[in-house]
């Protein structure tokens, strides 16, 4: 399959997605949460399960671009800029998804304004605040020189270059060099940053002790090991697509794929230790969520979606010789990007399926007193047009944003963000 048909497949995608997804935004907005299927005892679902996965790819993109800009790995230089840009849209995707979930969605300022710093939630929206303007100044720093000279030509988007850098035209050595000097800066300070925030979600849950389902103190790497395993995944998705990967960076794609396995594998066993944690501990509460993934309404989301798309097929492909097909890998790493959804999913709705006083859903008749929930057509549709905003943005950031020349490096890259 061509460049062209998939960047093609990507923007009919999107925009199918986002009209598909207008009446659900329309229907959130007018009529607040009446056509969600929430209930008194599962308070979060679906949009909290992606609002959690897609910062996981935020954080775990930028970790990636950590090993260009920090580290200094030539072998993924081409994918650097990529990786910010990435960070950046699916941080927009997320805080999408989780505005839809609050009820007063327009009063959020009020956490920055009055924080209560003894509250986990209160230090991620302050590192979320932090960890935005920092990934926007890193990518502006790491496309200022290619801006000014895209800049000196004609047209709109040249014109917008122009804006963009303030009108300035210095592409000195010197300047470049500092550039270049404050990335690393950024990149640096980024990558605790990261590792905070995206922490944090998982100490958010970890720290729950009323949901046995979530208390531990595994949650916080398992969250960053799952961020870098998607965020990687997704990484050479983008690559494949945008930067005529499977041609021009082959060799880089399969490097990416390779580290995505071992992260992959890396996650794999994290999950199963949590799980034999909770049996081997032989707690009743504990016991009882991990049966509610396994084998009760869940376990089609865990066992088809978590463990057959996101893992075993995957695996399969980048273990075999299939691994030194660019396009397989890149398949593979569609298929683990997807199903680590699936992961997000199993982690928050049977979290809170459990009862927490036994016999309160028989005890009430009404539908909205019940551990019951599967997400609403409008939750699906809502969940559905971020994703296609998500994908116009990667076509409209690989349209405007300039190309970079390499000419250190032995071949010449267009890098398309």
């Amino acid at each position: 399959m061509s460049e062209k048909v998939l960047k093609t497949a990507f923007w009919t995608a999107g925009i199918i997605l986002i009209l598909a997804g207008a009446w659900a935004w329309y229907d959130r907005w007018a009529n607040s949460d009446q056509h969600t299927n929430y209930t008194s005892l599962v308070p979060w679902g679906l949009w909290v399960a992606v609002y959690i996965y897609f910062i996981g790819l935020s954080a775990g993109a930028f970790l990636v671009s950590s090993l260009v800009y920090v580290f200094q790995i030539k072998r993924f230089e081409s994918i650097g800029r990529l990786a910010l840009f990435t960070a950046v849209v699916t941080l927009l995707m997320a805080l999408l998804s989780i505005s839809a979930d609050l009820g007063h969605t327009f009063r959020a300022w009020h956490v920055l304004v009055y924080p209560n710093f003894t509250s986990p939630m209160a230090w991620m929206i302050w590192l979320y605040t932090a960890y935005f303007i920092l990934v926007v100044l890193e990518l502006w720093f790491v496309l200022r020189h290619d801006l000014v000279v895209g800049a000196k030509a004609q047209g709109a988007r040249a014109t917008l270059y122009r804006i963009l850098v303030f009108g300035s035209k210095d592409e000195s050595e010197a300047t470049d060099a500092s550039d270049r000097q404050i990335v690393r800066i950024l990149a640096t300070i980024g990558v605790p940053l990261a590792i905070m925030f995206h922490g944090g979600v998982g100490s958010l849950f970890g720290a729950i002790s009323s949901r046995p389902g979530w208390h531990g103190g595994l949650f916080p790497i398992l969250f960053l090991v799952s961020a870098l395993a998607s965020g990687g995944a997704l990484l050479v998705v983008a690559s494949a697509v945008f930067q005529d990967g499977l041609r021009k960076h082959r060799e880089t794609v399969l490097a990416l794929g390779t580290l995505v396995l071992g992260l992959l594998l890396l996650d794999v066993l994290f999950q199963v230790s949590e799980a034999l944690v909770g049996f081997y501990g032989n707690e009743p509460d504990k016991i009882e969520n991990l049966k509610l993934i396994y084998s009760g309404p869940y376990w089609g989301v865990f066992w088809f979606w978590q463990i057959g798309v996101g893992t075993l097929i995957p695996l399969a492909l980048l273990a075999l010789p299939s691994r030194k097909d660019a396009r397989m890998v890149a398949v593979a790493s569609a298929l683990i990007a997807v199903g680590f959804l699936a992961v997000r999913l199993n982690i928050v709705i049977p979290g809170l399926a459990s009862e927490q006083v036994k016999g309160i859903s028989a005890a009430f008749n009404s539908d909205r007193v019940t551990t019951d929930y599967v997400p609403s057509a409008m939750e699906w549709l809502f969940s559905a047009g971020i994703v296609g905003i998500g994908l116009v943005l990667f076509g409209i950031g690989e349209w405007f944003l300039p190309k970079h020349h390499d000419s250190s490096s032995e071949e010449v890259s267009n890098v398309n963000a």
